[in-house]
């Protein structure tokens, strides 16, 4: 399958028609192209131009297709995409590295950031809430975009464990620590369903609960009736006007949450949310990248160390703010799934982390803990 092909000198005249009144692509298309008179070549022609105007060009079709949460561009003639079974290259092409540049540039000033020679990267949220990174030449060989593409389904607990992402066992256990308001973070690696399944257990709190979330982009899918969410604002061309998860965690506290969620742990505002746990928010919840439970840690460590703050204080924040760690997996057939449930233990000045449960071996020595925590919270 190869991109559109459009005349450019057509494709030139239906966009000064649209600057020049308010028609839309039909009408500027009807109005350059009297003779097309089959309604199947002109429909498609019409979507082609309409993606080429105001989507993402041939990479449209792809972004559309279910399952799909990756669309990468590596070159001209290198389109891949992820739906769930790992990288598969696909026969989308561009005419040239100059149509590859065109289309970043059009996406990064669709949502209102900077990608040329002086500001040769960008990383923005697109109107449809789906994540745009894209690099220009010379940072690397030729023009590259990664498009991250936003969840268009709900998933709940049930539908996880049909979709083999945990036992049905396990879905019961971590139902009970939500309902317990023990404070959790979701871990693993770059799509391994992090978010997917942190949005499937905040949509098991209770319905009189009011959830913010703070998040770079927009992409937890929470059925939930009161949640509230928060996004953070690069800055402009100017370098002003940013404003940070830090600031956003600020910001929620003082808007009365029940419960307060980071979309991922990444920097210095993780120690503001912690702090924001000791206070009296429980049951508040993040994500975080991490390779396994075991190297959570050494990840608490090094973001507050990004913030500031010996390892003695984070050590302190972390173990009393929280309880369990829930991490996932992407296995070599694609497939995402629970792999660890752990808790979070202090040894002296050091985190230590007590597996409950795992994938390849079950319950682990923390599993009578886990249920006893679980029991005591819901007992008050």
């Amino acid at each position: 399958m190869t991109g559109p092909v459009i005349d450019a000198e057509l494709l030139d005249r239906v966009r000064r028609r649209m600057v020049a009144g308010t028609v839309d692509v039909a009408s500027a298309l009807r109005a350059e192209n009297a003779g097309i008179v089959d309604d199947t070549v002109f429909d498609r022609l019409r979507r082609d131009v309409h993606a080429e105007l105001h989507g993402a060009g041939p990479l449209e079709p792809l972004l559309a297709t279910p399952g799909v949460t990756d669309v990468l561009v590596n070159g001209p003639r290198s389109v891949w995409l992820d739906r769930g079974r790992g990288l598969e290259r696909v026969g989308v092409t561009f005419p040239d590295e100059v149509a590859v540049r065109a289309l970043a540039q059009r996406l990064a000033a669709g949502a209102g950031r900077r990608l040329d020679d002086a500001m040769p990267h960008v990383d923005a949220v697109l109107a449809d809430g789906s994540r745009l990174h894209a690099v220009l030449p010379p940072l690397v060989p030729t023009t590259t975009l990664s498009l991250r593409v936003l969840g268009r389904r709900r998933h709940d607990l049930d539908s996880l464990v049909a979709l083999a992402a945990m036992p049905a066992d396990v879905a019961a256990t971590l139902r009970d620590v939500v309902a317990a308001r023990l404070a959790f973070v979701v871990t693993g690696g770059t799509g391994t369903g992090k978010t997917t399944l942190l949005g499937a257990l905040l949509g098991t709190v209770d319905a009189g609960e009011r959830l913010l979330l703070i998040e770079d982009a927009p992409e937890l899918v929470v059925e939930h009736p009161h949640t509230v969410r928060l996004v953070t604002r690069p800055a402009n061309v100017e370098g002003a006007g940013e404003v940070g998860l830090r600031e956003l965690v600020r910001q929620a506290l003082r808007m009365r949450p029940d419960r307060l969620v980071v979309g991922e742990f990444r920097g210095a505002e993780m120690v503001e949310l912690l702090v924001a746990l000791n206070t009296g928010h429980e049951g508040s919840a993040a994500t975080m990248h991490a390779n396994s439970a075991a190297d959570v840690p050494a990840r608490f460590a090094a973001l507050g160390a990004l913030a500031g703050f010996p390892a003695p204080a984070v050590t302190s924040l972390v173990a009393s703010a929280v309880t369990v760690i829930v991490h996932l997996r992407r296995g070599r057939d694609g497939r995402r799934a629970v792999a660890e449930i752990a808790l979070l233990d202090r040894v002296g000045d050091a985190l230590a982390v007590v597996p409950a449960w795992s994938a390849a071996g079950g319950a682990g020595p923390g599993a009578g803990r886990l249920t006893a925590a679980i029991d005591d919270r819901a007992a008050r």
